[in-house]
């Protein structure tokens, strides 16, 4: 069990890209709960953060305290595998506007400002790149819609955006669509546009006002990964089963109680984040997941787990069931429990770099009470 903390929170200061990121957050939390909260900063996937203290590589189950991490403590964000920052350094560059530059080409350096709006879709033809995040935006330029099938990737992140109109249609090479942390419901998003777009691959919608996604979610057939998080979904449609090259699937932190069924047809699903919501237990159908390889439900009402999930889920080696009813006795029960626990101590080794003293136990999802 892990320890109480007097605090209620503590200030982390995250260095990224020669930026200071500070972060409040609960010591009783975990790594993997510090990196959610970094995502609409840095946009870098938890999956791709490398939290490094005192030279030594943070766990994701592991508690800040069990960290030794206080107030104040300072860490650094290496992005591993540079899950989308790319895009950001590209938004760095869309959001520098230089006062005065002598252009060989021009005579006055007004030239910049007369043509702001036409240089930047300049730019963005060019790149295949919108980033317009931290723009204080309440809507997505029309500019944009007039890129069209030159825009590969619509980054509005951290905005107070309201909605997203049909005109997304006319985005038709469009491939990756960054929606994180603006002010969008259930009704402001025009599926009918969104689901033309053959060619989407990751859609974010994170930190919104969602309560419901449609069953026109399931014509988003090419989608490899879908970003839900810290909004109020109950659920999903039953159509996500169409989503059959969804490979990974994030949506931690928000009121979903059940689980369809045909989410067995997402056979193609590597990563699921289902933490923070109020699920007491998943489908027999999960079982069918043969690719997956990670699986979070802590902080959730669960008992039990699919009959079949570690006998079947042979790739399953990451499993968080922190702060849920389930304990390491009910889950020796399971068939397939020894391989499972075989190929998770494997992995843990593989992770020790900078570690020393690698815990032994399964801790990772029993409540040893």
């Amino acid at each position: 069990m892990e320890a109480d903390s007097n605090a209620t929170t503590i200030t982390i200061n995250v260095k990224f890209n020669g930026v200071n990121i500070p972060v409040s957050i609960s010591p009783n939390s975990t790594i993997k709960d510090l990196k959610s909260l970094l995502l609409p900063s840095t946009n870098v996937l938890p999956r791709g953060q490398k939290l490094i203290f005192k030279g030594k590589v943070l766990e994701d189950p592991v508690t800040l305290t069990a960290s030794n991490l206080t107030n104040g403590s300072k860490l650094m964000l290496v992005a591993s595998q540079g899950l989308y920052q790319g895009v950001l350094m590209d938004l760095k560059k869309a959001n520098v506007v230089p006062k005065s530059r002598k252009d060989s080409h021009s005579g006055s350096s007004n030239d910049v400002k007369k043509n702001p709006v036409k240089n930047r879709m300049e730019r963005w033809k060019a790149t295949g790149v919108v980033a317009l995040s931290e723009s204080n935006l309440e809507a997505i330029p029309e500019e944009v819609w007039v890129c069209g099938s030159s825009v590969r990737v619509l980054d509005c992140n951290n905005n107070s955006i309201k909605s997203v109109p049909v005109e997304i249609a006319r985005l038709t090479s469009l491939e990756k669509l960054f929606m994180n942390s603006n002010e969008i419901e259930d009704e402001s998003i025009k599926w009918e546009g969104l689901t033309t777009l053959k060619h989407i691959t990751v859609l974010t919608l994170n930190y919104n006002n969602l309560t419901t996604l449609p069953s026109a979610l399931g014509s988003l057939t090419s989608l490899k990964e879908l970003h839900v998080s810290n909004n109020k979904l109950g659920g999903f449609p039953d159509e996500i089963g169409h989503l059959t090259k969804l490979e990974v699937l994030q949506a931690n932190n928000n009121r979903i109680s059940i689980i369809s069924d045909t989410i067995g047809n997402c056979h193609s699903l590597v990563e699921v984040d289902f933490s923070s919501n109020f699920l007491s237990e998943l489908p027999e159908t999960f079982s069918s997941l043969k690719n997956l390889k990670a699986l979070y439900l802590s902080n959730n009402a669960m008992k039990s787990l699919p009959s079949k999930l570690f006998k079947t889920c042979f790739q399953l080696s990451t499993l968080d069931l922190h702060n849920t009813e389930i304990t390491i006795d009910l889950l020796r029960q399971f068939e397939g429990w020894d391989n499972f626990d075989e190929r998770r101590r494997s992995k843990h080794q593989k992770q020790i770099d900078f570690r020393v003293g690698v815990s032994r136990d399964f801790d990772e999802g029993a409540d040893k009470n």
